[in-house]
């Protein structure tokens, strides 16, 4: 349902999540994902060691759903020329912040991923990291994510897994070896506060090949030996080693 503003009914919900707890959700995560390189979901793997984005110096990108800018950031010192865009103006005053105290400037957009308000064709890169594909329609974001993208432009980004969304437990909010949802079912989740959003595999596959983009790599990330997160409870680690937790999508505009 489209509103006045323009935001979706569940846009609208999630933007007033974030702006409401932006600042707990920074002082409990913001140390452990603003470390001073960069690095990927929940375990927060590094990028020299995935090399999902590659060098990015040079290159325009556009972040969706970049909560502080803690990535961003990071390729700005690294020669790229970001965009970040977020749902949240709260996440975004955070992101000015860390803009000030890093010694780095570049635009910061609010608006929803599901309608990104930039040029056709005017970057390089369009990445997020557990940002606007997980808080957003994908069915509504990956067209404008393609839409932006250059010819030869890469999308990237990292989400909760399938297999993580089917095995969450909506009432205890843990994972558990146990399906919890259908799988075919798989689009809209829901709690009270906020909407999340998954696919199924062969969805998420024509949904790249309807907007253009052509798959390069589907990373499923393990924690590494001695993970610890601030999003995971200790006990669900043995879940993540099982199984896997998380995706990383790379893909090409054609």
């Amino acid at each position: 349902m489209s509103l006045s503003d323009g935001l979706s009914e569940h846009a609208r919900r999630n933007r007033a999540h974030w702006d409401t707890t932006a600042a707990e959700y920074q002082e409990r995560h913001g140390a452990f994902i603003g470390r001073p390189e960069p690095r990927w979901g929940i375990w927060q793997l590094p990028e020299s060691e995935l090399q999902i984005l590659g060098d990015v110096s040079g290159n325009d990108v556009l972040e969706l759903g970049c909560g502080a800018a803690q990535w961003s950031i990071l390729l700005a010192q690294r020669g790229a020329r970001p965009v970040g865009l977020d749902n949240s103006e709260r996440q975004l005053e955070h992101a000015r912040t860390a803009q000030a105290e890093a010694g780095v400037e570049f635009p910061l957009v609010h608006a929803s991923a599901e309608s990104v308000p930039l040029r056709d064709a005017s970057f390089d890169v369009v990445f997020c990291d557990h940002g606007a594909f997980g808080w957003a329609d994908p069915r509504l974001v990956m067209p404008e994510a393609a839409r932006v993208l250059r010819p030869g432009g890469l999308l990237a980004f990292c989400i909760t897994g399938p297999l993580a969304s089917l095995c969450w437990h909506p009432e205890t909010g843990f994972m558990e070896p146990v399906l919890h949802r259908d799988y075919f079912a798989l689009h809209r989740l829901e709690d009270e506060q906020t909407v999340n959003f998954q696919l199924p595999y062969s969805e998420w596959l024509a949904l790249f090949r309807d907007c253009g983009l052509e798959v390069e790599r589907l990373v499923e990330p393990q924690p590494p030996p001695d993970a610890t997160s601030t999003y995971w409870e200790p006990e669900e680690l043995e879940w993540a080693r099982r199984w896997p937790s998380e995706c990383i999508w790379t893909a090409r505009k054609r």
